[in-house]
């Protein structure tokens, strides 16, 4: 399995903290949320991860290239357009293998989650695309049928968290990314034909720490994790 990191966002929910620097490179706990990403996707045995850059492209490039990582990182180069979730994974396909799935990951998601096992899932249930999800209040809920089959948006149902696994034959059904465009509404027109299947984690802690009133919370995970 492979690793993509979507680090490209601006971080307006994070200003004043990211008016000198990306989300990506906000710390907590003396970290940075890119740093906590890397080191999660490592430790389930990724050796060859994808990060995409924009907002402040050179800060990210210089701090990935300043530490010694125990996987390899090339960067996907948003700089003169920044391509949305949709867009940033077209992208980024060159920089795969083309043979392994891949886990992608939203560099401000803290979570306990189990990605080996959702990986384990993906395979075992013949998915395209395995999407994190959990009941929880959410103003953009999906829907998802008796099969754990992703049918659309809904009015309640359950929470995208910012993981999944996709296979690598997702890449050549994503239109160019010549424009930005959202990868759920991708998942909409591609789950008429293929399986985009869901992965449940009620039972695990799974954090946003995209937005200030979560980053205290953040930090109190951090520290009650290393008791």
């Amino acid at each position: 399995m492979e690793g993509f990191i979507l680090a490209a966002g601006l971080g307006t929910r994070l200003r004043p903290l990211t008016d000198d620097r990306p989300k990506a490179l906000v710390e907590v706990g003396g970290k940075t949320l890119l740093q906590y990403a890397i080191e999660k996707l490592e430790a389930t045995g990724i050796s060859h991860l994808v990060v995409n850059v924009h907002h402040f492209a050179d800060k990210v490039v210089d701090f990935i290239r300043s530490r010694q990582w125990q996987c390899t990182i090339d960067i996907s180069d948003e700089r003169t357009l920044l391509l949305d979730t949709g867009g940033g994974l077209k992208h980024a396909a060159p920089l795969f293998s083309g043979r392994e799935n891949v886990l992608v990951h939203n560099v401000d998601i803290f979570s306990d989650i189990d990605l080996r096992d959702v990986e384990a899932a993906h395979r075992r249930d013949g998915n395209l695309v395995t999407l994190c999800v959990s009941r929880r209040k959410n103003d953009r809920p999906l829907e998802f049928n008796d099969e754990g089959l992703f049918v659309g948006r809904a009015k309640e149902g359950l929470a995208f968290s910012g993981v999944s696994v996709v296979s690598p034959e997702l890449f050549a059904m994503l239109p160019e990314a010549d424009h930005p465009y959202s990868i759920i509404d991708e998942y909409i027109r591609l789950g008429r034909d293929h399986r985009i299947g869901c992965y449940i984690h009620d039972w695990k802690r799974w954090l946003d720490v995209g937005k200030p009133e979560t980053l205290e919370e953040a930090k109190q995970w951090i520290r009650s994790s290393a008791k």
